[in-house]
């Protein structure tokens, strides 16, 4: 299977590419054109240490006829490389957020759509077997009936990114979410934020977001930076019978780190990484997944807008 990794500006792109390498199916196409000026070797040094082409230009990429592709480009270039790829009928993962609107999210699925493309979010956390089973659980009914959600992801603030802790982290909050009731669409939002991580002249650094469901569940996310990580995401789904939570990353160990003068986190559970791409690239063979997909992507990025003017009005926010 002929599987290309389309750009280095993204901090898991590296990850990606080895992962891809290390499995026997796999065929693997390193490209990173649009470098950035001072760093134009990062995609041509791992191609090297790999022993795999590269591309210099994405038509090559597209004469390579890909079978699939992972999208780790800045996110301002995702939209462009998600439909080229799409179109050439290469199955597509994108890293989050796919874009910072919704008109360029809805354009991206619907050119996977008429492409007969699957477009799969990187959303490892939805992958855990753990969440597998929190996912039955609450369908059979354990919790009874599902009244709030609480949800934390904490991480460290990313360097150039394009919007700050809400576009960054909520997208991962909110897949889970979706995926537990099942595509269910969002009614209202309200958010809260601040940039004092920021020192008061960057994006925002500190974000609370309250999601009201038609069915009257209420999702409550804590998707703010930290300066250490702090791990997650996490999600606590409580009902009118009992609760029940998830952490994709969960702490082992916790204490003092005499060498580094801060907390020392231990993060336990498997890596997800993988068996995310492995039902990815299944995906080229099914056509189906059980990931998330293009309408969570666009369901999420419509409950993000919503909660950036709900930040700037200071208001709730209806979802159409």
């Amino acid at each position: 299977m002929k599987v290309a990794v389309l750009s280095f500006a993204h901090e898991r792109a590296d990850a990606y590419a080895r992962l891809l390498h290390d499995m026997p199916d796999v065929e693997l196409l390193l490209a990173d054109p649009d470098g950035a000026p001072d760093d134009q070797v990062r995609g041509r040094t791992v191609a090297r240490q790999l022993g795999v082409p590269y591309a210099s230009d994405w038509n090559e990429v597209l004469e390579w006829l890909p079978n699939a592709v992972v999208v780790t480009s800045e996110v301002g270039r995702r939209r462009e490389l998600v439909e080229r790829m799409a179109e050439a009928e290469a199955f597509v993962l994108c890293e989050q957020p796919l874009a910072l609107s919704e008109s360029d999210v809805k354009e991206m699925v619907d050119v996977c759509d008429m492409a007969g493309v699957r477009l799969t979010l990187a959303s490892p956390a939805c992958y855990s077997e753990a969440f597998a089973a929190v996912r039955r659980g609450i369908a059979d009914g354990v919790v009874g009936t599902l009244t709030t959600i609480h949800g934390t992801y904490h991480t460290p603030p990313v360097a150039g990114a394009a919007g700050g802790a809400l576009a960054a982290n909520a997208p991962y909050l909110l897949d889970l979410v979706d995926m537990v009731l099942d595509g269910e669409p969002a009614e209202r939002v309200y958010a809260q934020a601040n940039d004092v991580l920021g020192g008061g002249q960057g994006p925002e650094s500190a974000v609370v977001v309250t999601v009201s469901y038609r069915s009257g569940t209420v999702a409550s996310l804590d998707c703010s930076w930290s300066p250490s990580a702090a791990g997650g995401p996490a999600l606590t789904f409580i009902g009118d019978k009992a609760s029940v939570e998830y952490d994709a990353v969960p702490q082992l160990l916790g204490g003092f780190d005499a060498a580094t003068g801060g907390d020392r986190r231990e993060p336990g559970g498997e890596d997800l990484y993988p068996l995310m791409l492995r039902e990815f690239l299944d995906t080229f063979e099914t056509g189906k997944g059980t990931g998330p997909d293009g309408q969570v992507g666009l369901r999420t990025q419509r409950i993000i807008q919503a909660a950036y003017e709900s930040v700037r009005t200071g208001q709730p926010v209806d979802i159409g």
